[in-house]
């Protein structure tokens, strides 16, 4: 939780609804009795569907937190149906929005669904029921006054587990006060709270890197971790899922901390350390190695220890003074190009949904699991 602006404003990934889809109208059992009409004959109309229940990515929500306060999402019914062969009226389906990043799960089994992971992309979660048929449906040459008719059909119900991770080109880690939130505000226009002791970063904050030739990055700026953090030390694995959706690890070390705290190279190893225990993918994420507080006296003598100490380049910056800022954003973007390539030519072929049937065999396209669960 964080106050801003005397508001509070939460930040939740975690949420558990309950979707149904609306019943079904029933059939209707009617026969026509007009005036010198002598036969008349069923005219039972069919039910209206039942609407189903979608979930909807849409870019701009960062938060489930908009679900936490309604935890039923059912459809409406369809209408029934009337005399006359009127059909009733089908319901509309029920929309509901959460942030690109959502990945929706069944409670019950926990089965993944669908992972929402594009703007607009959606799932259906709860089919909406079949309208019921009316005794007009039963009609035969040999029994022409059917008194039988449907009644509409139950929606699909199910309770659903709905978790959030960010999704960001760049995600920022480092021990508490390591300076995260200060670079954050200085490449974007994102405002987090920023104080001198540690944990002042309580949830993700999202930030646009706005580059000439408008290019642009979504930037992470996650709370800060500390030894054990995967096993649920300090602010623990609550936030570590956040980064296994990013493309890119800014890794921010104090080169100047204060006393009693790790020196820039243990600190360095600690983070890493619990990145690799929480996932082995994470292990091999790019990551780019930034010494923070370059204005202070000894910062110089410490970036070559730490550059020493570990082996690799380490990019120099401030984030008070904004030294070292601009080239940062450069190595990101580059960084975040070759990421993007690199996901571009693992990815699998898309299929011709024009092509004749048969002539894709190769591809072995295979049904999604989650689609088939869903609808």
């Amino acid at each position: 939780m964080s106050r801003d602006a005397g508001t509070t404003r939460l930040f939740i990934d975690q949420v558990e609804i309950v979707v149904r889809g609306g019943k079904g109208g029933d059939g209707c059992l009617s026969f026509r009795r007009e005036l010198y009409v002598p036969k008349g004959g069923p005219d039972g109309g069919d039910g209206g569907h039942g609407g189903s229940v979608y979930l909807l990515a849409q870019e701009g929500l960062d938060t489930l937190l908009d679900l936490t306060g309604r935890h039923h999402y059912f459809a409406d019914n369809g209408k029934p149906g009337s005399g006359g062969n009127r059909t009733g009226r089908s319901a509309d389906d029920l929309v509901v929005r959460v942030p690109v990043g959502t990945l929706v799960y069944d409670a019950d089994t926990g089965r993944l669904l669908k992972d929402l992971t594009q703007h607009d992309q959606r799932v259906r979660v709860a089919r909406g029921g079949r309208g019921g048929k009316g005794n007009a449906r039963f009609a035969t040459p040999t029994h022409q006054a059917p008194r039988e008719f449907e009644p509409g059909r139950k929606g699909q119900e199910r309770r659903l587990r709905l978790e959030l991770k960010l999704i960001a080109d760049v995600g920022f880690v480092g021990l508490p006060n390591a300076g995260k939130s200060t670079l954050l505000s200085r490449l974007t226009r994102a405002r987090p709270k920023i104080a001198d002791y540690p944990f002042t970063t309580r949830e993700p904050h999202l930030g646009i890197l706005e580059l000439p030739g408008y290019r642009r990055l979504v930037l992470a700026d996650l709370p800060g971790l500390i030894e054990g953090a995967h096993e649920g030390v300090g602010l623990g694995d609550q936030f570590l899922r956040h980064i296994e959706r990013t493309r890119v690890i800014l890794h921010l070390v104090d080169l100047c901390p204060p006393a009693g705290a790790p020196r820039p190279d243990e600190a360095y190893r600690i983070i890493r350390g619990e990145l690799e225990k929480y996932s082995r993918a994470l292990a091999t994420r790019d990551e780019l190695v930034v010494g923070n507080k370059l204005d202070l006296t000894d910062a110089t003598a410490a970036l070559e220890q730490l550059r020493e100490a570990l082996g690799r380049p380490v990019h120099a910056i401030s984030g008070v003074t904004g030294a070292g800022l601009r080239e940062l954003s450069e190595m990101l973007w580059a960084a975040v190009q070759e990421a993007r390539q690199r996901e571009a030519a693992l990815a699998p072929p898309l299929l011709d949904l024009d092509a004749p049937p048969g002539t894709q065999a190769s591809a072995h396209p295979e049904a999604d699991p989650a689609e088939a669960e869903a609808d």
